[in-house]
């Protein structure tokens, strides 16, 4: 428990409820869902509109043991081989074994997925696979249509939802467990303003952290609050450091801020070729599989080219698809690649890495629990062990899926502990152990420190790293910090200030473990410490907050996680 809030008002009104779910992708609506289903009485906060996350912008695919001649166990080696040594094998088994009957569920609930002449579901490789198992919708469109589904299940059903809504803090009883959240809403409504939800259990689903780089693929609404959250309250976090680049994300020139448009791994599974300007194909003879080794793998190799080249980017190649292909396969890549005046049906596609996804997050266990009793996190802001230092194409809805139905199992087995009175900012409430007379308020930076933290990031800590550069950019961080809170005045609450806050408090972390892993392996790549080190680091890095803002990072015994308890076996680093 640090004590650390974030600086806002009081809050003005509350709601109560028996869990309180936060963010409305793929595994926060799964959740609700669930909880609803149960008889638990729920409430679903998000910042934008219920589909405003970064599952509608999924176009691949959920990739599951659906397909004829296809197991679990293939499923699992695959994923085990794209973690490059740091999966936790128990997550992953949970995935693989329990991954296709979550997606006949998430069918039964209303998504549609593409089917073959004769009604099997339409399945397609992605990078790592060695089996057709990605299921799609729509060609490419797969993650709006699971989002459409989901969204229109969570309204006929009647559940609570609050849009627009910036969570900011979680509130603990006086036994250090889950009360709720504080967090404010944007614009006038039913609620507006700074206010609470109490609830005994909270379950974070509140996505990536792309936006602390320039270039992305995620949505605005990705500045890593819940990882930040979670931070603040005493929660640990892992893998912070494994930020996967997507391979092939549409090159719209450089310097292009903000979210980019991706360029699915679906197509080179379909069979389009990575290419330099010559038209040469730099992938193969460097992988079995060519275009379709992992992710980590095809960035490092883009990257490599482009350096050898002196080239800002390099070109996948589909012109062989034909019109018809592309057009029915691919409808939104070619609609997107067309709006930027580039034809992928006549002419190659420039593509370039970007940030994309983070294997990292808040450290839970099998059960989506975290180290702080009634805080439960799944999705992408969570670390269930399941990606190891690089994810495998597709696994990332999947696991979205698996996880929130872990996680409403365990709140349903155990039922929502009745957490007492949260002592920390309700309306008109004074006093307590963490209440805001002793609680220490973060101070804010002003929005426009924002595009500062995004330039530190992308050139210290992008797909290249070395100590120096991840010493310049934690030196230029905690120049940052420190400004902050010299001058206190320098920003208003707000949405775009406790955005800001967030993004350098994720910032500080990923460096930080970045620097302590002094290896390369996944996509963490060190160009000072370009080999994979298993003697030394098949392990994990976990970081927590303490009180005076410092970061503290310990290391795991193995490739396994312990348990998500105070006496948990964590090794300092030396």
């Amino acid at each position: 428990m640090t004590g650390i809030r974030l600086h806002a008002p009081a809050p003005g009104w509350t709601v109560d409820a028996d869990v309180v779910v936060v963010g409305s992708g793929v595994a926060g609506l799964t959740a609700a869902l669930r909880c609803t289903a149960a008889g638990l009485r729920t409430v679903v906060v998000t910042k934008a509109l219920l589909d405003a996350g970064s599952t509608r912008w999924a176009q691949g695919g959920i990739a599951a043991a659906l397909g004829e001649g296809d197991t679990p166990d293939q499923h699992l080696d695959d994923t085990l081989v794209a973690g490059a040594g740091l999966c936790d094998a128990r997550a992953v088994r949970a995935l693989v074994t329990e991954g296709p009957d979550a997606v006949r569920r998430l069918i039964e609930t209303g998504a549609s997925f593409d089917r073959t002449a004769d009604g099997a579901i339409a399945l397609t490789r992605e990078g790592g696979h060695h089996r057709r198992r990605i299921a799609h919708a729509g060609g490419d469109a797969t993650g709006a249509e699971i989002s459409r589904a989901l969204v229109e299940a969570i309204r006929e059903r009647g559940v609570r939802t609050i849009e627009h809504a910036l969570v900011l803090d979680l509130l603990k009883d006086a036994e250090g467990r889950t009360a709720g959240v504080t967090l404010h809403v944007m614009g006038e409504g039913q609620h507006d303003g700074v206010g609470a939800v109490h609830a005994p259990a909270v379950v974070l689903a509140t996505g990536g952290m792309g936006q602390v780089f320039s270039a992305t693929t995620n949505p605005a609404v990705s500045t890593g609050d819940g990882v930040a959250l979670a931070l603040r309250a005493g929660a640990e976090v892992s893998d912070l450091e494994f930020v996967q680049f997507h391979p092939t994300v549409l090159f719209l020139g450089a310097g292009s801020e903000g979210q980019q448009p991706l360029v699915s791994e679906a197509v080179r599974g379909e069979g389009a070729h990575l290419v330099d300007a010559d038209g040469v194909r730099f992938m193969v003879g460097q992988h079995e599989l060519a275009e379709l080794a992992p992710r980590d793998i095809v960035a490092k190799a883009i990257t490599r080219r482009m350096q050898e080249r002196g080239a800002e980017h390099m070109y996948l190649d589909g012109r062989h698809f034909g019109a018809e292909m592309w057009e029915h396969r691919f409808p939104t890549i070619l609609a997107a690649c067309r709006s930027h005046g580039i034809d992928p049906v006549t002419e190659p596609i420039p593509v370039a890495p970007a940030a994309h996804y983070a294997s990292g997050g808040v450290r839970t266990d099998l059960h989506g629990r975290t180290t702080v009793p009634g805080l439960y996190a799944c999705g992408e802001v969570a670390c269930t062990g399941v990606h190891g230092a690089n994810r495998l194409a597709s696994n990332s809805l999947l696991e979205g899926l698996v996880f929130a139905e872990r996680i409403v199992a365990d709140i349903t087995a155990h039922g929502p502990h009745r957490a007492g009175l949260p002592e920390v900012p309700a309306v008109a409430a004074e006093g307590g152990a963490d209440s805001p007379a002793e609680a220490t308020e973060l101070a804010l930076l002003a929005p426009e420190v924002r595009r500062e933290i995004q330039r530190i990031m992308t050139e210290g800590a992008g797909v290249l790293r070395s100590a120096d550069s991840l010493a310049v950019a934690a030196d230029a961080l905690e120049r940052l910090r420190l400004d902050a809170e010299e001058d206190r005045k320098a920003a208003e609450p707000g949405v775009e200030a406790w955005e800001t806050a967030n993004l350098l408090c994720v910032a500080r972390v990923l460096v930080a473990a970045a620097r302590a892993r002094e290896e390369t392996r996944g996509c963490h790549w060190r160009e000072d410490r370009p080999d994979r080190d298993d003697a030394t680091w098949r392990r994990h890095l976990v970081v927590r907050l303490t009180s005076d803002r410092r970061l503290v990072v310990r290391r795991t015994t193995g490739a396994d996680f312990p348990p998500v308890t105070p006496d948990a076996p964590l090794e300092p680093l030396s």
